[in-house]
């Protein structure tokens, strides 16, 4: 008993670190990156590594004003930068992209805190600052795959005005042959990735299957696409790699399902009643506010908990 050590938990450690975390995210945003540039040019890359070299120096730089230690190694920074990228169209002015990444960084993110303190998800919230601010470049779509490159219309831009003759097919979609943001249009990249980050354990299923299956649901029964709602937009992008979140999201499986559902639900209500064709980023960041909530109200009592029964 001499040799008993007490100490604080955590008791059992893994090798999992923020850095290891992200880097994985990094590799699982990889094959939306080689569709982008194969859908949208060199420009799509341009616009990619602008995001991510911003979003660096934006946090180096903060940091380093406000003399505290750099986290740019722990590669968030680079993660923020990559989906802020795939939310934008290809043809938006480069120094808008950097105004975005300075709002998604230094608004969103360092001040409240820095990485771990951030209450939403700093790429969705700059990219509505960007549709509010910037609304007819943020909806200036082009593609290679359309003759009409700069003038192509979106899925849900097309389902709201009742043009359902001119939608792509299935498979069109799934491959992202269609107008759109840079990583959003290709099903198949985006699944790949998040495939990738359930089978190393990054992310779990309760988020992503609770959002996209509402999704699909409530547009089933309200007569609306279902399979063009799910391969539209920022649907898959935002289920696998926005809503899921370590910071912004709730940690217990029951508050990850409910998380998922209202996410799903707003998306809808936004996509077939609001102003907007796309409510994915709005749907998460409304979440984004509720997660403490939804945390207090899922968080199982440890055992024994709650003081002896009187």
């Amino acid at each position: 008993m001499n040799h008993l050590t007490v100490s604080v938990s955590p008791h059992l450690r893994t090798g999992d670190t923020a850095k290891r975390l992200m880097l994985d995210v990094v590799i699982a945003l990889c094959p939306n990156l080689v569709a982008s540039v194969l859908l949208f040019g060199a420009r799509a890359l341009l616009l990619a590594l602008v995001c991510v070299a911003s979003c660096v120096f934006f946090e180096w730089g903060f940091e380093k004003l406000n003399h505290r230690p750099s986290t740019i190694g722990d590669l968030s920074s680079v993660v923020t930068g990559l989906l802020l990228a795939y939310c934008l169209p290809v043809s938006l002015p480069v120094w808008q992209a950097i105004f975005g990444c300075l709002v998604a960084i230094v608004a969103v993110k360092q001040l409240f805190g820095g990485i771990g303190e951030n209450f939403a998800n700093p790429a969705a919230t700059a990219r509505i600052v960007l549709a509010i601010a910037f609304p007819s470049t943020m909806t200036a779509w082009a593609c290679k795959a359309f003759p009409d490159a700069v003038s192509s219309a979106t899925p849900l831009a097309l389902i709201s005005q009742d043009k359902l003759s001119e939608l792509p097919t299935f498979l069109q979609m799934f491959l992202g042959q269609h107008a759109g943001c840079l990583g959003e249009t290709c099903g198949l990249a985006i699944l790949l990735g998040g495939i990738y980050l359930l089978a190393r354990g990054v992310i779990s299923w309760h988020t992503p299957v609770a959002f996209i299956g509402t999704v699909f649901l409530m547009t089933a029964l309200l007569g609306q696409q279902p399979v063009y709602q799910l391969l539209s937009g920022g649907l898959l992008l935002g289920a696998f790699f926005m809503a899921t979140d370590y910071v912004t999201t709730p940690y217990s499986a029951v508050g990850k399902l409910l998380f998922g559902v209202g996410c799903g639900l707003i998306t809808v209500l936004i996509r077939v009643y609001g102003n907007y064709p796309e409510g994915v980023s709005f749907s998460i960041l409304l979440m984004n506010i509720v997660t403490p909530y939804l945390s207090k109200i899922t968080v199982q009592k440890p055992f024994g908990a709650g003081g002896a029964a009187k």
